[in-house]
C-alpha cells in the first residue's frame, strides 16, 4: 500500500478511539443544565437530558447513587451534575454519568447543611448520652416560635385538649428571615430562665429550605445543646430535618405531634389510674382472702382449739422420761455395784493382809536413811539389824543375833 493512502479504521476502531479520548479528557465534569426527559427505570436507574439553550447531554444517575438523592427530579428543574463521560460505543453515543446532583439555588444550603452536620457530629451535639428525656407530666411549658403562626395555634390547641393541668408560656420569636436564628437561641435562653418550665418546645410548620434555615444555624443548635431543660424541635414537615431536630432531646414530625409528646391524654392516664386502682383494689382483696385463711388455719391447730391437750400431752410426755430415767439410774447403780464387788474382790484375794491372815508375815530391816526393805534373803541381814515383822494383828520388833543359810537354797 502506498505511503499516500489514508489509513481506513473499522467502526468498531473508529468508536474505540472516540471513546480513549473523550473519556481521557473528560474523567469528572461538573455540568449545569436543565433536566428534561426525567425517567425512572423499573430498575432504579434515572435516565435524563441535561440541556441549554444550544445544546443537550443525555445522562444517567444508577440505582445507588439515586437512591440517595434528597429531593425529587422534576423536568424543568435546572441542576449542576458532577461524573465522568462515557462513550456507549453499541450506540455510537456518549453520556455523563452522574455521580452528584445538586439543584441550583439551593445546592449551596444543601452542602451548608452537610458541613454543618458533620461539624457539629463530630463534637458531639447529637450523640444520644446527652438526650434528656422528657417530662411526662409538665406543670409548666414554653413556646418558642412566631405567636401568629398556625404551629403556635396548633400547639394551644393540642395541648388543651389532651391536658389541662399545665401552664403555656408563648416566648415570641421570628422564625424566618434576617436575624430569625439569633431571635430563636435568645428565646431559647429566655424560656430556660422562667420559673418552673419544665419542658421546652421550639418549632415552625412547613416551608421551602430557605424558609427553614434559621433552625439549621449553628447558634440555633448550640443554645438548644446547652440548654438545661429538654427541648422538643419540631420543624416543617414529616420529610423535613432540620440541625435542630438532630441537637434536640426529641424530634418531632410536626408542631402537632411535638404538642402530643409534650403531655399526655388525660382519657389515657384516667384510664391507667383507674385500672391501677382496679388492679390494686383485686390485689389488696386477694391478700384479705389469703390472710383469713392462714388465719383460720391457725385458729383450727390443737394448740389453740384445746391449750390443755397440749399441757397433758407434755405431761405424760416428763412423766414417761422421769420413769424411764429413775430406771435408767437404778439398772446404771445395779451394775456399777456388781462391778464394784467383783473388783472388791479380786483386790481382796490380791491384798497383803489377806495372805497375813493365813499365818504369813512381813518382815523389813531398817537402814541408815531411817527406811525400811522387804527382807527377801539372808544376804540383807547382818547380826545386829533391827527387824520389824507384821503379822495380822500388829508388828514385832527384834534383833538379829545370827543368820544360818539354808542348806538347799538355790543360789
Amino acid at each position: 500500500m502506498s505511503s499516500l493512502e489514508p489509513e481506513i479504521l473499522s467502526v468498531t476502531e473508529t468508536t474505540r478511539q472516540i471513546k480513549n479520548l473523550v473519556e481521557a479528557n473528560f474523567p469528572y465534569t461538573w455540568v449545569i443544565g436543565e433536566i428534561s426527559n426525567c425517567t425512572i427505570a423499573s430498575s432504579g436507574h434515572v435516565y435524563l437530558t441535561l440541556k441549554d439553550d444550544a445544546a443537550q447531554l443525555r445522562a444517567v444517575i444508577w440505582k445507588r447513587t439515586a437512591s440517595r438523592l434528597k429531593f425529587q427530579l422534576e423536568d424543568g428543574m435546572e441542576v449542576v451534575a458532577a461524573g465522568p463521560i462515557e462513550v456507549y460505543q453499541a450506540r455510537g453515543t456518549y453520556q455523563l454519568n452522574i455521580e452528584q446532583l445538586l439543584p441550583q439555588g439551593v445546592g449551596a444550603l444543601e452542602l451548608a447543611f452537610r458541613q454543618m452536620q458533620e461539624k457539629l457530629a463530630a463534637e458531639g451535639l447529637f450523640s444520644p448520652e446527652h438526650k434528656r428525656p422528657i417530662p411526662q407530666f409538665p406543670r409548666k411549658i414554653a413556646l418558642v416560635t412566631s405567636p401568629t403562626s398556625a404551629a403556635v395555634r396548633d400547639m394551644l390547641q393540642v395541648i388543651t385538649r389532651r391536658w389541662k393541668a399545665v401552664d403555656l408560656v408563648i416566648v415570641p420569636v421570628a422564625v424566618q428571615g434576617e436575624g430569625a436564628a439569633e431571635q430563636i437561641a435568645a428565646g431559647i435562653e429566655i424560656a430556660a430562665r422562667i420559673p418552673g418550665v419544665e419542658t421546652i418546645i421550639t418549632g415552625r410548620g412547613g416551608g421551602s429550605l430557605e424558609d427553614l434555615w434559621a433552625f439549621n444555624e449553628e447558634v440555633v443548635a448550640r443554645a438548644i445543646f446547652d440548654c438545661p431543660i429538654p427541648i422538643i424541635s419540631a420543624v416543617g414537615h414529616e420529610i423535613d430535618i432540620s440541625i435542630s431536630d438532630l441537637v434536640a432531646d426529641r424530634r418531632a414530625l410536626t408542631p402537632s405531634e411535638a404538642a402530643e409528646l409534650a403531655v399526655p391524654l388525660q382519657s389515657d392516664v384516667l384510664a391507667t389510674l383507674t385500672h391501677w386502682k382496679d388492679q390494686l383494689t383485686a390485689n389488696l382483696k386477694q391478700r384479705a382472702r389469703q390472710a383469713r385463711l392462714q388465719l383460720d388455719a391457725l385458729a383450727a391447730r390443737p394448740a389453740l382449739t384445746r391449750p390443755l391437750d397440749l399441757i397433758h400431752n407434755r405431761a405424760a410426755q416428763l412423766d414417761e422420761l422421769d420413769r424411764r430415767l429413775k430406771r435408767s439410774t437404778r439398772e446404771i447403780l445395779s451394775r456399777y455395784q456388781s462391778e464394784t464387788k467383783h473388783l472388791s474382790s479380786a483386790l481382796d484375794a490380791l491384798s497383803p493382809l489377806k495372805v497375813l491372815s493365813r499365818g504369813y508375815s512381813i518382815t523389813r530391816v531398817e537402814t541408815g536413811k531411817q527406811e525400811t526393805e522387804i527382807v527377801k534373803s539372808i544376804r540383807q541381814i547382818n547380826a545386829g539389824d533391827v527387824l520389824q515383822t507384821h503379822v495380822t494383828d500388829g508388828t514385832i520388833t527384834s534383833q538379829v543375833q545370827k543368820t544360818e543359810p539354808e542348806s538347799n537354797t538355790i543360789k
